[in-house]
């Protein structure tokens, strides 16, 4: 494939990450037979064909997945060379690219707005999902910068602890276990635990938890994502064990309450990951430094604020 061209590349990325030809030729400001004819001589050259069309459905063949991976590699090594290039002239600027753990989405966009402040000439793209999309998206250097608890073990990574992130207890206002002061961990065994999917730190946390304290799960109702458990416990279907940092819209309205089970919070870690072979570019340099010295106090900041009004609405409440 000696007489490929970056053109071509660029336009078969969008092939391939639309999975149509109409929205790659919308998005590039092209033709739909343009970027069909683009795709075509790709596979002229490659002898291979790259993509396999059933009605208006279209698919990449294992070629194609090939293909627009190492299309995908050599645009981010474009970035990167312009970024270098950009640095030995003394300017911060580029496009930096971070993951976020679904739970950690209650507060990364206050930080990234504060990094934006200071770094007016930064573009920011976030990319929000379940950990082990975010593990895939660091493996295939999709992303710069990952905020996530547990780094992967697949591969080699730097990981910076930057803040806390306790892992709390929660049911609705009116559960029987709401205002006790202390909760034995075996009476956990009596209720229905709302949990999230297998493979999330935040069920592996909870699973250590009821080791430890030789509890043994009795009812168990497995759901996909934090916003479901957080309206599940609140409809009174269950108590739950999440993140703190998740509640505290749902805590200062008073529709969720954590309870005083021993043993918790359990303390874990918010780290920054990156892949140990990731040449950091000015604004991903720019982005650790920030969060070592601010990440903890601005989180911090905005939990304190979300304990004081759900300490008010709680007054407001007994009143």
């Amino acid at each position: 494939m000696k007489n490929v061209t970056l053109r071509q590349l660029k336009i078969f990325e969008a092939v391939a990450r639309h999975l149509s030809f109409s929205r790659a030729a919308e998005e590039l400001h092209l033709t739909q037979p343009a970027v069909s004819m683009q795709v075509q001589a790709l596979e002229d050259q490659a002898e291979l064909p790259l993509t396999e069309q059933t009605g208006k459905k279209v698919r990449l063949t294992a070629a194609g997945e090939e293909l627009a991976r190492q299309a995908r590699r050599i645009a981010e090594q474009l970035r990167e060379a312009g970024e270098a290039l950009a640095a030995l002239k003394g300017v911060e600027a580029g496009r930096l690219k971070i993951g976020v753990v679904s739970t950690a989405k209650y507060f990364a966009p206050s930080l990234l707005a504060e990094f934006r402040r200071r770094h007016p000439g930064v573009e920011l793209q976030l990319t929000v999902n379940n950990r082990g999309s975010i593990v895939r998206h660091l493996a295939d250097n999709d992303i710069d910068l990952a905020i996530m608890g547990t780094p992967p073990s697949e591969f080699e990574t730097v990981a910076k602890i930057f803040a806390e992130h306790p892992l709390v207890f929660i049911a609705a206002p009116d559960h029987p276990l709401a205002g006790k002061r202390r909760v034995d961990p075996q009476r956990l065994a009596e209720e229905t635990l709302l949990i999230r999917e297998p493979g999330s730190g935040t069920r592996g946390a909870l699973e250590r938890f009821l080791e430890e304290h030789r509890v043994t799960a009795g009812s168990i109702m497995e759901l996909g994502s934090n916003e479901t458990i957080k309206q599940a416990a609140m409809a009174g279907l269950g108590l739950s064990f999440i993140s703190e940092h998740s509640i505290g819209l749902e805590r200062s309205v008073g529709r969720l309450v954590k309870l005083n089970i021993t043993g918790s919070p359990v303390i874990r870690h918010w780290r920054l990951v990156y892949r140990t072979d990731k040449r950091l570019m000015p604004a991903a340099s720019a982005f650790v430094l920030f969060m070592d010295s601010e990440g903890s106090r601005l989180i911090e900041a905005q939990v304190g604020k979300q304990e004081s009004i759900a300490a008010t609405t709680a007054k407001r409440s007994k009143a």
